[in-house]
């Protein structure tokens, strides 16, 4: 019997891998689920210089980065960035890539309008240092925004984030960073994996806009609009969600 393919789960900013509990749960069955914290959460040490690309190496010796080690990867949000930046460095390793929320560049600039006001992202910086526990239960609200099952969203990810010790400030002001000032669109077109691009249409985190733009940008990605979900159309939507990974999943299989 040919071996589970393993799949790697990235969260986003802000989070905790307890966020994907009802995906794992929904995906165990076909694949080996690894849920990796990010760099500087869950006990893992943070990163120098803290960046996607960093952070993706980090990630990669985590599971060891020759060939007989590849992995499909999931990002979620900030987890996506990371992700994509994995893609590229060690296209030995990541055999394809799907896209939660995923956005190339969090912020608006010139030729991108698809993200948060700079004066926004100003905002939520200030914030943090002020009172970090008021911006993380906004930020909880801002994901949910939108879903038809907000409420339900919105306490799951409270839990995910809550029940555990918070990263230090540092490194939630470093992820904000990324988050303001991370452009990935120049370099897209290095990531040739098969990739899926899954967005909430109600997204208000990442516009949905953005995602469609994204799967355009990368040479061999799709894109699924996801009807009724948020920022995290995963949590209510496990199902649903996993069945259209795996999908996806075994194309190559079933190709081969």
């Amino acid at each position: 019997m040919n071996a589970k393919p393993q799949l790697v789960l990235l969260h986003g900013w802000a989070s905790h891998t307890d966020v994907f509990r009802s995906l794992t749960r929904a995906l165990e069955k076909k694949f080996r689920v690894t849920a990796l914290p990010l760099p500087g959460y869950g006990g893992v040490p943070a990163c120098e210089p803290y960046t996607p690309d960093r952070m993706a190496a980090q990630l990669a010796a985590s599971l060891g980065q020759s060939a007989a080690n590849h992995c499909h990867v999931l990002g979620w949000s900030l987890g996506a960035q990371v992700a994509l930046a994995w893609a590229r460095r060690a296209p030995a390793q990541v055999s394809r890539l799907a896209l939660v929320a995923a956005t190339p560049c969090f912020v608006q600039r010139e030729g991108w309008l698809y993200g948060a006001t700079p004066a926004l992202m100003r905002q939520f910086t200030a914030q943090l240092k002020r009172d970090s526990a008021t911006l993380l239960r906004r930020f909880v609200a801002l994901q949910a925004q939108g879903d038809a099952n907000a409420v339900r969203v919105a306490h799951q990810l409270r839990t995910a984030l809550f029940t555990h010790a918070a990263p230090v400030p540092a490194v939630l002001e470093a992820g904000l960073d990324i988050l303001r000032t991370t452009d990935l669109r120049d370099g897209l077109g290095g990531v040739l994996q098969p990739a899926l691009v899954m967005h909430g249409e109600a997204d208000a985190v990442t516009p949905c806009a953005a995602g469609e733009a994204l799967s355009r940008l990368l040479p061999n990605a799709r894109f699924e609009k996801i009807p009724g979900a948020g920022h995290a159309p995963f949590l209510c939507r496990a199902d649903a969600c996993a069945a259209m990974l795996t999908e996806f999943f075994h194309e190559s299989a079933a190709r081969a």
